[in-house]
């Protein structure tokens, strides 16, 4: 079991994100006789997927989803089978993404030639000048 404090800090996050996370139903952690807040190791494997899925870009409802699916279905199937759709998703999105950004980068580079010979003819007029 491990504090509130000793779990922040292991996934450096804030105490405050912890009780956020426990505040929507994300984490459950235990109290003590001192009422203070502990992590078993079932709720520290909980954060690790939380980190992890919003790493790969999950909100944090889907991840509850993905979560909670596994407390229903102990066999793992239906949690497996709705991680798989929002990894699709999620893949679809990121090459969505990626095609844009390759869009921009080219864009990008042809203005950037552009102005850069734009300059050059600039400062040969100005050297002529001068």
């Amino acid at each position: 079991m491990k504090t509130i404090r000793e779990v922040a800090k292991l996934f450096n996050v804030t105490p405050r994100t912890l009780r956020y996370y426990e505040e929507i139903g994300l984490l459950s952690p235990t109290r003590s006789h001192s009422k203070l807040r502990t992590f078993s190791k079932k709720e520290i494997a909980k954060l690790k997927l939380i980190m992890r899925g919003k790493r790969y870009g999950f909100s944090l409802d889907e991840i509850k989803e993905m979560i909670m699916l596994f407390d229903r279905d102990r066999t793992g199937i239906q949690q497996l089978e709705r991680t798989v759709e929002y990894g699709e998703q999620k893949i679809k999105e990121i090459e969505e993404k990626i095609q844009e950004l390759t869009q921009l980068k080219r864009e990008l580079v042809e203005l950037h030639a552009t102005f850069s010979e734009k300059l050059a003819k600039l400062k040969g007029e100005n050297a002529k000048n001068e």
